[in-house]
């Protein structure tokens, strides 16, 4: 395979065009039911040409290894929907993204027509494309410089048996501004949920960002977020999956201004055949920046997890400091976990490490707890609930803490 200053050249057989076909099929219906301004229907128009060119991920993509979308998506797309969401807005601070579309800011617009960085390096952002193409509607947030939201902006995404929709939000953070976002997700029959999110903070800013995915068991859910992060900057982010039969969750944080950081944690409870895919890159971009990545995931029937997770370094980066880690426990014969760690560094001051684990619930720990009169059952579930707790602690917010917990609780009780 060649390679190029733009990532690798791809030979003929990596795309699939044909993924798509059901999808571009629904999309001259789209276009003559949803009216969109000039610049809106240019950026549909690329987006489908690429689609028509590359189709959707499969695993012949780096990236997509592990993760085959398209045998999940049989039967899909019945129709194509907006998405239907609803925000719990108790500062007033979010609008509707087809709202501000009529009257659009310039960065907006330049916003929605960029794709992110690494899609000349990686080949692999048909999602977004696919996105692009069926743009509509979502949620708008653009906080004030200075500006602390106190309560938490809360989304919920329902997803209907047939459908095929995007939920897109835009959240930009001014300098030394406050946010905390909870999303929900969940829904009932076969449904695909492909999710982009495009976050800016601002200098000194700070964007907690939380996620509960427990979508319907015969679900897709696709969420791929882009946020880039000033100087002083911080965004935290976790997601909790523990619904949908495909998942995966793909964060690609810029740390663009010296004392940058990012958190991204995710936690992963899954059984029967449900596959799960964190996949995670960080670039430092500026010096003094820092980075954590933390996945933990419980595994049992025929489950598959997958974590991807990179640092890359740029030659700028001095002095960064980044960390992955993730830790899987296993709790069948038939259940597997891929785990792919990577560092890429340019620079020669600089503090990263990354470790991977992956067993079984501890025998001695659990011969403990049942000799002190405690069944075995909830002593498994009290152990896996500590494997867990860790990541629940971090959470900054006490409502998804709660949250968090009431979800491993009932995922245990339900026979994990």
């Amino acid at each position: 395979m060649e390679s190029s200053e733009r990532g690798p050249v791809l030979p003929p057989g990596f795309y699939k065009p044909d993924t798509a076909s059901p999808f571009l099929a629904l999309f001259k219906t789209f276009t003559a039911a949803h009216d969109a301004p000039e610049w809106m229907k240019m950026l549909r128009y690329g987006a489908l040409t690429a689609l028509e060119q590359e189709g959707l991920p499969t695993p012949s993509l780096e990236r997509w290894k592990y993760s085959n979308l398209p045998p999940h998506l049989k039967g899909l797309p019945k129709d194509f929907a907006a998405a239907d969401m609803s925000v719990r807005d108790p500062d007033d601070v979010a609008r509707h993204l087809a709202e501000v579309y009529q009257d659009t800011p310039d960065w907006l617009t330049a916003l929605q027509g960029r794709m992110p960085p690494g899609h000349d390096r990686y080949h692999d952002m048909m999602l977004w494309h696919l996105s692009n193409a069926f743009l509509m509607d979502g949620a708008f947030v653009d906080i004030p410089a200075g500006k602390s939201v106190d309560k938490p902006l809360e989304i919920t995404v329902s997803g209907h048996d047939g459908l095929f929709f995007n939920p897109r939000n835009v959240i930009r953070l001014g300098d030394g501004a406050r946010l905390t976002v909870i999303e929900y997700h969940r829904g009932a029959g076969k449904y695909w949920s492909n999710g982009v999110s495009e976050i800016i903070v601002g200098k000194g800013a700070a964007l907690y960002h939380y996620r509960l995915q427990d979508s319907a068991s015969e679900a897709v859910h696709t969420q791929s977020t882009h946020v880039s992060i000033a100087e002083g900057g911080r965004y935290e982010t976790l997601t909790l999956t523990s619904g949908a039969g495909f998942s995966r969750n793909q964060v690609h944080a810029e740390l663009q201004g010296p004392g940058a950081h990012v958190t991204m944690n995710a936690l992963n409870l899954l059984r029967g055949t449900q596959h799960g895919d964190s996949t995670f890159l960080v670039e430092h971009q500026a010096p003094e920046c820092t980075s954590s990545q933390k996945v933990r995931s419980v595994l049992d029937n025929q489950a598959r997890g997958v974590f991807q997770g990179k640092v890359h370094v740029h030659q700028a980066g001095q002095k960064t400091d980044g960390y992955q880690l993730c830790n899987t426990l296993i709790l069948s014969e038939g259940a597997e976990m891929d785990t792919k760690p990577e560092l890429e560094i340019y620079a020669d001051d600089v503090k990263c490490s990354h470790g991977a684990t992956t067993g079984q619930v501890d025998d001695e720990a659990l011969f403990y707890l049942r000799s002190r009169g405690i069944p075995e059952r909830a002593a498994r579930a009290l152990l896996i609930e500590g494997f867990l707790a860790e990541v629940i602690e971090s959470v900054r917010n006490e409502n998804v803490q709660a949250a968090a917990l009431g979800k491993i609780r009932e995922w245990l009780k339900s026979g994990g």
